[in-house]
């Protein structure tokens, strides 16, 4: 994560360009505050808070640790510096170190190395659609990604059947992607790729989204309200459009997947398209042993120590099923049977927030390598699109 902050200003690792995103700055800080409030503190004696007021500004949403700055006011707190911040870590980096290999330690040590790889990805689109708001259109980094090939044709079928979904290996998996369970398929066939950028400017040039019987009805009232009329970041249409990233405006590449899409456009275009979106559990059924560690757009954490060698997150539709964006599912956000919340605070890590919100499979290209499985669940709120989002269309057989 330090290399991601390297090429920041004080004022690019503090602003906080709308609610749903968090300030760079802040991303650090709420991991130091991870490491040094479930690890340090429960399990190093005598250890001492490094500084008593930040448990209040770097908390994210446990209740269970007390009150908490609003969380759209992150973008306001200028001190401590990202200098202050930086050196915390060290101390916290430092003071883990002897807890590295305390058995007691090992589970919560393996989610605080999710928890921080998490948090990369979210710094990463963070950042995007803060500077996306400067009319310079800076970038991050100093030149574009790959070019994107062109993507197979065809459909992957499955007969249907029982299934067997859900966390099964001895590997990490976060709480909500268990407890494994079966459940009824229905014969179905996905697409062996993604919706491409070229076909979503044929949906806008067909009138996709002026044509209310595409859209949910909630959809249609977002849609209206807040203008919609294109996926985040685009502007212009057809040849010659473009999309902003984290090198600045850059020409759209048809062949590349459709990005930064909501779940109410991508039900949309699924239904202009004649199709539907894949559930969880048929993208798991077909996904299940196909995610090879070394392939697939993600973003190499190692490489993002060295921006000035390093790929910035870029889709560009590869054969794998993991990668470039997360894949909206039409299922909700609900827990599995028999799931039960762990206790203490680290039980507010998911479950609480199973409710009005639709899963996404699949990993992205700003998603940590090595942080994606068949099993994940990402979850969004179904206006939220600041995310490398797309879809995957499917199809009854």
């Amino acid at each position: 994560m330090e290399g991601l902050l390297a090429p920041l200003s004080e004022a690019d690792a503090t602003i906080q360009s709308m609610e749903d995103a968090s300030p760079a700055k802040w991303h650090a800080a709420h991991t130091t505050w991870f490491w040094e409030t479930f690890l340090l503190r429960d399990h190093l004696p005598d250890y001492r808070l490094y500084d008593e007021a930040f448990p209040f500004l770097f908390n994210s949403y446990y209740e269970t640790e007390g009150e908490r700055i609003a969380r759209g006011n992150r973008g306001l707190v200028t001190r401590p510096t990202l200098a202050d911040v930086l050196e915390w870590r060290a101390h916290v980096n430092a003071a883990m170190e002897p807890l590295l290999d305390d058995e007691r330690c090992l589970d919560l040590i393996e989610l605080g190395l999710a928890h921080e790889q998490q948090h990369i990805e979210l710094l990463l689109t963070d950042i995007k659609h803060a500077f996306s708001k400067n009319p310079l259109g800076p970038a991050m980094w100093d030149r574009p990604g790959p070019a994107a090939p062109a993507q197979a044709d065809g459909w992957i079928e499955h007969p249907g059947g029982i299934a067997r979904v859900g966390h099964q290996s001895e590997g990490f998996g976060f709480d909500n992607e268990g407890p494994a369970h079966r459940t009824l398929l229905e014969p179905f066939a996905m697409s062996r790729r993604l919706v491409t950028n070229g076909e979503w400017d044929q949906f806008i040039a067909d009138g996709g989204y002026g044509d209310h019987r595409l859209w949910l009805s909630d959809a249609w009232d977002w849609l209206n309200r807040c203008n919609i009329t294109a996926p985040l970041y685009w502007r212009g249409e057809g040849a010659g459009g473009e999309h902003f990233t984290h090198a600045g405006w850059q020409e759209r590449d048809p062949d590349a997947p459709v990005s930064h899409i909501s779940y109410f456009e991508a039900d949309a275009f699924a239904s202009w398209a004649g199709c539907r979106l894949p559930t969880e559990f048929e993208w798991e059924a077909i996904a299940r042993g196909q995610d090879a560690p070394e392939t697939g757009q993600r973003f190499d954490a190692s490489a993002g120590n060295q921006l000035d060698a390093a790929v910035p997150p870029t889709p560009v539709g590869t054969a794998e099923l993991f990668g470039d964006v997360w894949q909206f599912t039409r299922s909700a956000y609900l827990p599995y049977p028999r799931f039960q919340p762990a206790e203490g605070a680290v039980g507010e890590y998911n479950g609480k927030f199973m409710a009005g919100q639709w899963v996404l499979k699949g990993a992205s290209c700003a998603t940590v390598r090595g942080h994606s499985r068949a099993s994940y669940r990402n979850f969004f709120y179904p206006q939220q699109r600041w995310q490398f989002t797309g879809l995957r269309l499917a199809k009854d057989i």
